[in-house]
C-alpha cells in the first residue's frame, strides 16, 4: 500500500462510502471485465481518484478480489433463485438446469468470473485466492440442493462433481469452444445427475 494512505476506519459513513465505490467498480468489472483492470481505470469507473480508493482499500488486489468476490454472490444469489423456482420438481438435475441460464447469461459477469479463474491458474502465489474463494462460495449451495436425504458424503461428493463440471463448461464457453458441445456437455451432466438420484 502507498505511504500516507489508510483503509477507511469503519465509521458508518465510511463504510457507506467503501460499499458505493465497490459497488461501481464491480459493474465496470462486469462490463469490461479483467483485462487492463487497474487502480486508475477502477477510479474512472468509481467518479473519484486512485488516491480515495486506497484510502478505502488496501490496494488493486484488494480491490479486485472484492469486486469479483461481489460478482460471485451476486451470480450464485440469481442462480439459487432459479433453481428455486423448479424445487416442486424434486429433482436435483431439474434444479441445476435451471440455474444453467443464470451462470451463462452476460449480465451475470461470466467472463470475469472464468477469467479470474484463469488467474489463479496463471499466476497462484498472487491470485490463488480466487481458486478458493469460488470453491467455499459456490459448495455451500450446490449442498443445499441435493436430496437431504443423501450422507453428507453423497452430497459432497455430487456437489463438487457438479461445481468441477460447471467451471469446466464455462470455461469453455469463454474460450470460444462450439456452443453445441458445451450444450452437450450440460445434458450429459444432467443424465448423469438423473442417474446418481435413481440409484439406491
Amino acid at each position: 500500500m502507498e505511504q500516507g494512505y489508510r483503509r477507511s476506519a469503519g465509521s458508518a459513513r465510511g463504510e457507506a462510502r467503501r460499499q458505493a465505490l465497490l459497488e461501481s467498480v464491480t459493474e465496470d468489472l462486469a462490463e469490461h471485465g479483467l483485462v487492463d483492470f487497474s487502480l486508475r481505470r477502477a477510479a474512472r469507473a468509481a467518479g473519484t481518484t486512485h488516491k480515495v480508493l486506497l484510502y478505502h482499500f488496501d490496494g488493486v488486489d484488494d480491490l479486485l478480489v472484492q469486486a469479483v468476490d461481489r460478482l460471485r454472490a451476486r451470480r450464485i444469489d440469481n442462480s439459487m433463485a432459479a433453481a428455486a423456482l423448479r424445487a416442486g420438481e424434486g429433482t436435483l438435475a431439474a434444479r441445476i438446469e435451471a440455474l444453467w441460464p443464470v451462470l451463462i447469461d452476460p449480465r451475470s459477469g461470466h467472463r470475469v468470473l472464468e477469467q479470474s479463474t484463469g488467474l489463479a491458474m496463471y499466476d497462484p502465489a498472487r491470485y490463488a485466492k480466487f481458486g478458493r474463494e469460488a470453491t467455499s462460495q459456490y459448495l455451500p449451495p450446490l449442498l443445499a440442493l441435493c436430496p437431504p436425504d443423501w450422507s453428507e458424503r453423497r452430497r459432497t461428493e455430487v456437489a463438487e462433481l457438479i461445481l468441477a463440471t460447471l467451471r469446466g463448461l464455462l470455461l469453455n464457453r469463454v474460450i470460444g469452444a462450439d456452443p453445441a458441445s458445451v450444450e452437450a456437455g450440460f445434458a450429459a451432466l444432467l443424465r448423469a445427475l438423473e442417474r446418481e438420484e435413481a440409484s439406491p
